[in-house]
């Protein structure tokens, strides 16, 4: 007669999960099962595919209905992460220790592309990933103003090999903040952009992530492009405001992704409405809609709504983003839905999607 681990493994071998269509058996999902024959009672070791995992529950029912046959007298889930990836091809790869690169892009400037980016970095840190972020706003870094005081500052790494990036609460960060005198402009070509991002992503010790968080500058310009050529991006969050004059440039933004093979992993319409602290009234005072048009037109996905609210302003200012200083608010919340999806979005791509094939070498 078989053991109570193997009934449970049988059991469990047609469950898949409903993310990926992965068997959990067969890919190794189900990393443990500790059963006890006498009492008739079992933990699992079930790995997540990503941090904030938005459908936990669904595999969890699954796994409960698949093993009710057997009739167990208690069964526990132990839920930890192990986030998929992709090797890149040889020439891109210059991060063997990144699995994941998630862009966040806008069309234009002044739509909350630096503030969604640090706050998605530091809702996934919360949620249990290694995350870092590399802000390639080369002309308006704003990144290391929105996360305060540093742990450490960027520096030679030890034994002079490379560059140790600034830390943040834990998040090794890179900025050309650090390099350029407080107040002066950043007057570079095309090559200087890329001769720099070359050296970020080349020479930073970035250490062991699961997602580095790029943050992109606003259009579709030289830094766009050079990343795009020099690193394989698992996909790209796409920031507006619902008006029209704002979707105008993201179409163009989306489509320079698509050009460059770069999935969409969704849109964020930031500031899409406000509510009166006082009394409840929601005013969109940017209009409504723009995002979900937006997303029709180019068949992807609206990842989540972020209101105006004060708080995430002044948590750009203090250098304490509101999924730290205000995690259960109506906006802290929302950022951290929007990195669980965004996460799930760039994992899924990673353990099913196809290895892109290609990129745009004459684009110059």
């Amino acid at each position: 007669m078989s053991s109570l681990t193997d009934q449970i493994r049988a059991a469990l071998a047609h469950v898949k999960d409903p993310a990926t269509g992965a068997a959990l058996v067969a890919s190794g999902q189900l990393a443990g099962v500790d059963a006890d024959e006498s009492a008739r009672k079992a933990t699992l070791v079930v790995h997540e595919i990503s941090p904030g995992y938005p459908l936990r529950g669904a595999l969890d029912a699954a796994i409960r209905t698949a093993l009710a046959p057997l009739a167990l007298d208690g069964l526990s889930i132990d839920w930890r992460l192990r986030v998929p990836f992709k090797p890149a091809r040889q020439d891109q790869n210059r991060l063997p220790t990144v699995k994941n690169i998630i862009a966040v892009a806008a069309g234009k400037g002044g739509v909350g592309k630096s503030t969604l980016s640090v706050n998605i970095a530091m809702a996934l840190s919360k949620l249990g990933a290694q995350v870092g972020i590399l802000d390639a706003d080369i002309y308006g870094p704003s990144v290391p103003k929105m996360l305060g005081t540093a742990e450490r500052e960027a520096s030679t790494a030890e034994g002079g090999g490379g560059i140790a990036p600034a830390i943040y609460r834990g998040l090794p960060v890179m900025s050309v903040e650090y390099f350029v005198e407080p107040g002066k402009a950043v007057i570079w070509r095309g090559p200087m952009i890329h001769k720099l991002l070359t050296q970020f992503l080349e020479d930073v010790r970035w250490g062991d992530l699961d997602y580095l968080i790029v943050d992109l500058p606003p259009g579709t310009g030289d830094a766009q492009l050079s990343l795009c050529q020099l690193i394989p991006i698992t996909g790209a969050v796409i920031v507006t405001t619902p008006q029209e004059v704002a979707l105008i440039d993201v179409r163009k933004a989306i489509n320079m992704f698509e050009k460059l093979e770069v999935p969409v992993l969704g849109i964020v319409e930031n500031m899409s409405m406000y509510v009166c602290p006082s009394c409840g009234h929601h005013a969109e005072i940017f209009g409504a809609g723009g995002g979900q048009r937006l997303a029709t037109e180019f068949n992807v996905e609206v990842i989540g709504r972020v209101p105006l609210e004060p708080k995430v302003a002044f948590g750009g200012e203090s250098g304490m983003p509101v999924v730290e200083a205000a995690p259960d608010s109506e906006v802290g919340r929302a950022f951290f839905e929007i990195a669980a999806t965004a996460a799930m979005g760039a994992s899924m791509r990673s353990a099913t999607g196809p290895k892109r094939s290609s990129l745009l070498r004459t684009v110059e």
